[in-house]
This record gives structure tokens, sequence and C-alpha cells, in this order.
């Protein structure tokens, strides 16, 4: 999904799921469908780096895939931890609810590679066998986050309707793993006029990491630095089977968004 700005990242934003009309011939998309609705949309496929100066050119910002590959978008290989705070949280809270995942993830053998989410929380992507569907990844999501909750002494709060949330809690938004929920590309830059930008970390960064100091104007020499953190995801694949048999253990009737 793009999302554009073509008054400007102080106007509106448009979330723009189908390709646009008129687009070149060689821009490369994928069909997915909706079945809830009964509708379909053909979006963009980021193949090449034409690709995404066409997109920019198109006034897009911030570019928010799928957690699948059109080989088979019906079948994630990505499971994306989510840690959004309240308006009442601060960043060290969400600093500490990071270890506690990072914990977590080492028990269960799993590689989780943070980023920065442009805003004021963090995600961690981790790289699955691409052998289930929406609605089981995100069920094994949710029983992870059941789980971090457990240990994080009280800053984690799950309640689903989010009045009801602590206000200096974080969220471990597991429905971003649900069919059609997109988060921010590594990489990607944030609508705001200080254009920060989305960026892998190093797990000894999150201490005291400060995402406002990645921005258009630092992440380039940045990333000459250090190179792409998240270079290796993809020798790093997890079998979902643990965090489904957590779910079956919690037994937990949550609410089915999938379609």
């Amino acid at each position: 999904m793009m999302h554009r700005f073509p008054g400007g990242v102080d106007g509106e934003k448009v979330h723009q799921k189908r390709l646009p009309r008129g687009a070149p011939p060689w821009v490369e998309t994928v069909r997915v469908h909706f079945p809830r609705y009964g509708r379909y949309a053909d979006e963009l496929c980021v193949t090449e780096l034409a690709s995404v100066i066409w997109a920019v050119q198109m006034s897009c910002v911030e570019f928010h895939p799928w957690n699948s590959r059109r080989l088979d978008t019906e079948k994630p290989d990505e499971w994306r931890i989510d840690l959004d705070p309240m308006p009442g949280a601060s960043f060290d809270t969400v600093r500490k609810v990071a270890l506690v995942v990072r914990d977590v993830l080492d028990e269960l053998g799993a590689v989780g590679f943070p980023k920065t989410s442009g805003g004021k929380g963090l995600h961690i992507y981790v790289r699955i066998l691409a052998e289930w569907g929406f609605s089981d990844v995100r069920r094994g999501a949710h029983a992870f986050a059941r789980e971090v909750e457990r240990r994080a002494d009280g800053l984690v709060d799950l309640n689903w309707w989010r009045k009801d949330r602590d206000p200096e809690s974080v969220f471990v938004d597991y429905n971003q793993n649900a069919r059609d929920h997109t988060i921010r590309s590594a990489y990607s830059v944030i609508g705001v006029p200080e254009g920060r930008v989305s960026t892998p970390i190093r797990w000894d960064e999150v201490a005291d990491v400060d995402p406002r100091e990645f921005t258009i104007a630092t992440v380039p020499a940045r990333f000459a630095e250090v190179g792409d953190l998240h270079a290796t995801i993809d020798d790093n694949v997890f079998d979902l089977t643990p965090l489904l048999e957590w779910a079956e253990r919690d037994s937990q009737d949550i609410p089915d968004l999938d379609e």
C-alpha cells in the first residue's frame, strides 16, 4: 500500500491500495482479494529502484507492504511484533518491553529483527515458514503478546478497546498480522516534516536509541557505515508451531478480524 501526500506532508494523506491509472507498463503489481467486500486490488510490487522513484513521483512518502509475498499472498512469511505505546507511555517503557520481547524470542529460538517505527514505537520482524494463513499467524502473535504481557510487570496492556487500556502502557499489537493490515517497511520515510525514517537497529542499541535521530538526512550515512541490519532475516526462519501450541494452551476467545 502506498501512503501518498499530494499536498505535502502537512496535508491530507491518501491510502492508495490500487495502482493509479496511467502507471508505466513496467511497474509490477500483484492482485490481492478482499473476500469480505467481494473486491480486489492490483497493488504495487517494488521489484527495482525505478518502482520506488515512480511511486515517489506520485507523491508516495510511506511504503506499507503486506507480510506475504506475491507468490502466495494468502500465506504470510513475516510475523510482525508492533510495540504501540499509549499516549502516556514513555519511550523508555517501549524499550523495556522490547527487551522482554527479545527474551521470549530467545527462549523460542526465534531471531527478531528490530527497527524504529518512525513514530513513538518499535517493530520487531521475524521471518516464518509460509505454511499458515493470516488467521493462524495472528493467533500465534496474540499468544506471544500474552506471554510478553505476563512477564512485563504491568507495562503491557492487551485490552481489546483502546479506551480500556492503561494510558501509560504499551500495546503489543498482534492485529498487525491480520489480513490486509500493513505497517511501514524498513527504511520507509514517515510523513512528517522532519522526514523521520523507520530504521533497522541492533538489539544492543535498544537501550539508548532515539528514533528522532533517524531522518532522511542521517540514515544514508548510517547505512553506509553499518549496512543493512535486516539483510540476514531470510537466513533465520522460524516455525510457528510453538506459538500455535501456546494459543491452544491459552484458549483465548478473541474477535476474528480476518476475512
